[in-house]
């Protein structure tokens, strides 16, 4: 399983439609938190996301990214958490990210550590990573991308059958990629039982950002870009000023690097809930785009493979 929940899709300030900037990512189990705008714990709360989380990743310090962590941690203190933290950002995180935790909190019940990252960090999770990458904004800014790793190509339990190949641990092994040896003595590889690996799952997280090549490069291929779009068209020159993409902007990165969906997100609060004409820029481009809204889960799934 892997899905996307948004906490809050909307950009600079919230408004009565739109929360300031979080994503959740659930993936088998574990759920992982990107940006933390002001009131990210409610949003938590409302859509049933939870707090089991144990990481959150930050793309930029601005106060529409971060500032909700100092609430989120008050109400895990309030909750008597225990289990630890670790916050993820771009320069500055120890100086940032710990001065913020030091706000309103009279003693920190639970661990946190803060690690720094840069662009071409590529952060081991076991069965995926997460790939650190650069963007251009105003400030120090990165963007996310989730890969997971090629999963094993599928085992053929008839032809096992066939082979004289007990079923059992054996299976395992050479699922895994080893070759066994039969009472028999014959030799069975991996080769006569297991097809090719098969395609895994990227989502990329731009983050706020103008187009760039590093967001296109990452997002080639991905099943899904979560790309930021603030303004439409008619106020591209704002959007040029504040270091931010229009949907057409985004809809073109989508379309050049070959992505299976984009989810536009960090709307501008001039435009409705809707953003109908944001949607029709995009979708102009790239028809496989959607508007992100608070509330809203996006689900991965494997694609059909043959």
């Amino acid at each position: 399983m892997l899905s996307l929940t948004f906490l809050g899709t909307g950009a600079a300030c919230p408004t009565v439609d739109r929360n300031v900037s979080s994503l959740a990512v659930h993936r088998e189990g574990e759920m992982l938190l990107f940006d933390c705008g002001e009131g990210t714990q409610r949003q938590m709360m409302r859509y049933g996301v939870g707090f089991s989380f144990k990481v959150v990743f930050f793309t930029h310090y601005h106060a529409d990214h971060f500032l909700g962590v100092i609430g989120l941690f008050r109400t895990m203190g309030l909750m008597d958490r225990k289990e630890g933290v670790t916050l993820y950002g771009p320069k500055g995180a120890q100086r940032i990210l710990s001065g913020a935790l030091a706000i309103g909190i009279e003693r920190n019940k639970f661990p946190v550590e803060i690690i720094e990252v840069k662009p071409g960090d590529r952060l081991g999770r076991g069965e995926y990573e997460l790939a650190v990458f650069e963007t251009e904004h105003r400030a120090d800014t990165v963007g996310y991308a989730l890969v997971e790793h090629d999963r094993l190509g599928r085992f053929d339990p008839d032809r096992a059958r066939e082979l004289g190949v007990p079923e059992g641990p054996l299976w395992g092994q050479i699922h895994k990629g080893k070759a066994v040896t039969l009472p028999d003595g014959r030799v069975v590889s991996p080769a006569e039982l297991v097809g090719p690996p098969r395609p895994a799952r990227t989502v990329v997280l731009s983050g706020d950002t103008r187009p760039h090549p590093a967001v296109l490069s990452a997002a080639k291929g991905a099943d899904l870009l979560v790309h930021e779009a603030t303004f439409g068209e008619d106020e591209r020159g704002r959007a040029l000023e504040t270091g931010h993409s229009t949907a057409r902007e985004a809809a073109i990165v989508a379309r050049d690097a070959g992505v299976d969906r984009l989810v536009l997100t960090h709307v501008s609060a001039r435009y409705s809930r809707e953003a109908p004409e944001l949607l029709a820029e995009a979708q102009e481009i790239f028809p496989g785009t959607v508007i992100a809204r608070d509330g809203m889960v996006v689900d991965v799934p494997f694609r059909e493979f043959s």
